[in-house]
């Protein structure tokens, strides 16, 4: 019987209780070897933290995150932070040994991220970018029919995340509003999401162009009242894509969308077949067949919640749904199993890397108003 995984967790905010909810729920659905402890959360307001460990259970409250990550009782740093506060951490981890699961984006740019990525591997520890829609049962079995050759030569792939949330004017401006905090709008925060999607379902991206769109220029302070403040990050985005395998992609991405809340949805198509996915009906797959006889043929809706199906066989019986914070399960369970040497993890932070290569490069297309071809993804 192995020892548990020492867990220290950085950051409180919504990641941090999305994850500490994971790292609670994971030993009892899939009995990893390792069973993860929850040992240190850290953040910047002491009896905030203090609050935080009570309500989710963790053991130890600090206010420094340099002194847990050279702790020789932590095992593991799960970083839950804004991208602009994430490399520092993570290779400072790197360097002490402790393996490393990582909210999204992993870093502002890809030097960021390349360097984070370099730490990792010098270091040997398993590291880990928490694209959680990976581990959507449904989006699994997308993977899985497409592996299987269901959908023929795959030649598009549409897809695009849309939330409503900043449609109002007056709403105050805060951290993802800010560049220098941000990086980009949803450019960067949302399409990551399905740029990853993108590359795990169809493949390689070689070739981007891409429009952004800033629709509301200043907003209220969220600090100081009566102040209003400058909007430098995109408000949407449309990217236009060429994958390695010769398919053509779209993603747009907008906080902008009227009447969709968390709109994560994905197209594709292929010579034999199609399939369609949407986060919020998660559970469900939509599958278009060529080998279905002529008078049958339309998209089937498979519900993803046969013990067959990925992950399902762990949680309820046929037709009991799943949630989005299920996800996040999945990827601690599947960090666990990297951790006792029974899979590799994917995507890790190569992987994160790359996603930040296609939307960087992106961005130098939208200013320069021309297409950006990519260079093949940089190992390590």
């Amino acid at each position: 019987m192995k020892s548990n995984l020492r867990v220290a967790l950085i950051g409180t905010q919504f990641m941090g209780r999305a994850h500490s909810n994971a790292w609670r729920q994971v030993q009892p659905f899939f009995e990893p070897e390792r069973a993860p402890e929850l040992a240190v959360v850290c953040g910047r307001d002491l009896a905030k933290t203090e609050a935080f460990a009570r309500q989710w259970g963790w053991k130890e409250t600090v206010a420094d995150w340099r002194e847990v990550v050279k702790r020789d009782d932590i095992d593991a740093v799960d970083l839950s932070l804004p991208q602009h506060l994430q490399a520092e951490v993570a290779i400072a981890a790197a360097r002490h040994g402790k393996h490393l699961f990582c909210e999204k984006p992993m870093a502002m740019n890809p030097a960021e991220a390349h360097a984070m990525s370099r730490a990792a591997i010098e270091a040997g520890i398993v590291h880990a970018v928490n694209y959680n829609y990976r581990r959507a049962p449904a989006v699994a079995l997308a993977r899985q029919i497409i592996d299987e050759g269901r959908l023929g030569t795959i030649r598009h792939w549409r897809g695009a995340y849309l939330q409503d949330w900043l449609r109002d004017p007056e709403t105050a401006s805060g951290w993802k509003l800010q560049k220098q905090f941000a990086g980009s709008g949803p450019h960067g925060d949302l399409n990551s999401h399905s740029v990853d999607l993108a590359r795990y379902l169809v493949g390689e991206i070689v070739k981007v162009s891409c429009h952004r769109r800033t629709f509301i220029d200043e907003r209220p302070s969220a600090d100081e009242p009566g102040k209003r403040v400058a909007v430098d990050i995109d408000d949407a985005s449309q990217l236009h894509v060429s994958f390695a395998n010769g398919a053509m992609g779209s993603f747009e991405a907008s906080r902008f969308a009227t009447g969709n809340r968390n709109a994560n949805q994905f197209e594709i198509y292929g010579s034999r077949g199609a399939l369609r996915w949407h986060l919020e009906d998660l559970n469900r797959l939509e599958f278009y067949s060529d080998d279905d006889p002529p008078h049958l043929r339309g998209f089937r809706q498979i519900l993803v919640t046969e013990p067959c199906h990925p992950y399902v066989g762990r949680w309820w019986p046929p037709g009991h749904v799943i949630g989005y914070e299920h996800t996040f399960v999945h990827s601690i369970a599947d960090f666990l199993a990297a951790v006792a040497g029974q899979s590799d993890y994917r995507p890790d932070f190569r992987d994160g890397a790359r996603v930040l290569e296609i939307l960087d490069a992106a961005m130098k297309a939208d200013e320069s108003s021309a297409s950006v071809e990519l260079a093949p993804p940089q190992q390590g």
